[in-house]
């Protein structure tokens, strides 16, 4: 059952595998959170087929993972880590999901290939449940109301995710308490680094992008989609600030 906040989240995460959202946009996360936002996590696998951690260990890790960024968490059967496949039936779950929790902003893997499938996989069932979401007529969904989201915004997981010439936008994720959220989120998932050091990965990736966007740490998303501002403020600045 999910573990729901009492108002419906404004932003909703979903990943593929436990760990997906807070290595790859972990730090937005925490920042919206602590800024007074609200998000919820959907996680389509357990990571039955990783090889280590168990699924049990990777259930509780991401659960500890999501309450140290202020978030709550659901998971959501769609077939099974390194089994999850494109198709109506996922689709119309996600769009059903996105109907009951009724977010302003959806977050979703990439749909580049040359990364793990499961997160191509996700990001195309995501961004196809955000369409139908939208559809009164759907029978399937009938029993919900339609709700139609503001924006669906794209993370990358890993450097294998970053699309190809699209456009992101950066978010300066350099605050310490931010960061601390971050990187203890990251660490729970302690199963993983039995292989690699997967949070050195991501706050180097980090690092990196917020020396060229003139900060200390910065996470990249990539919209679906154009965004439309209703005021110049929203635009904020630019990287270089010419």
């Amino acid at each position: 059952m999910p573990t729901s906040p009492s108002e419906p989240p404004r932003l909703l995460a979903i990943g593929a595998h436990p760990d997906d959202i807070e290595f790859g946009v972990g730090g937005i996360i925490a920042h919206h959170t602590q800024s007074g936002g609200s998000a919820h996590f959907v996680l389509c696998s357990r990571g039955e087929s990783a090889t280590h951690g168990t699924p049990a260990e990777r259930e509780s890790e991401a659960i500890e993972a999501a309450r140290l960024l202020g978030a709550s968490l659901e998971f959501v059967d769609l077939g099974g880590d390194a089994h999850l496949a494109p198709g109506v039936p996922h689709v119309l779950t996600l769009a059903a999901l996105l109907r009951r929790h009724r977010p302003r902003w959806v977050l979703a893997p990439t749909t580049q290939t040359g990364q793990h499938p499961d997160h191509t996989v996700v990001g195309g069932l995501v961004r196809d449940a955000a369409r139908l979401a939208r559809y009164g007529g759907v029978h399937e969904l009938r029993e919900l109301p339609p709700h139609t989201i503001d924006q669906l915004l794209h993370y990358a997981v890993g450097p294998e995710g970053e699309p190809d010439g699209d456009a992101p936008v950066w978010f300066d994720v350099s605050e310490p308490a931010v960061l601390a959220a971050w990187t203890a989120a990251m660490k729970t998932h302690a199963t993983q680094a039995r292989s690699r050091d997967y949070v050195e990965l991501q706050l180097t990736r980090a690092r990196l992008l917020g020396l060229r966007a003139g900060t200390s740490h910065a996470q990249a998303l990539y919209p679906a989609e154009p965004m439309v501002m209703t005021s110049m403020e929203q635009l904020g600045r630019g990287a270089r600030r010419f």
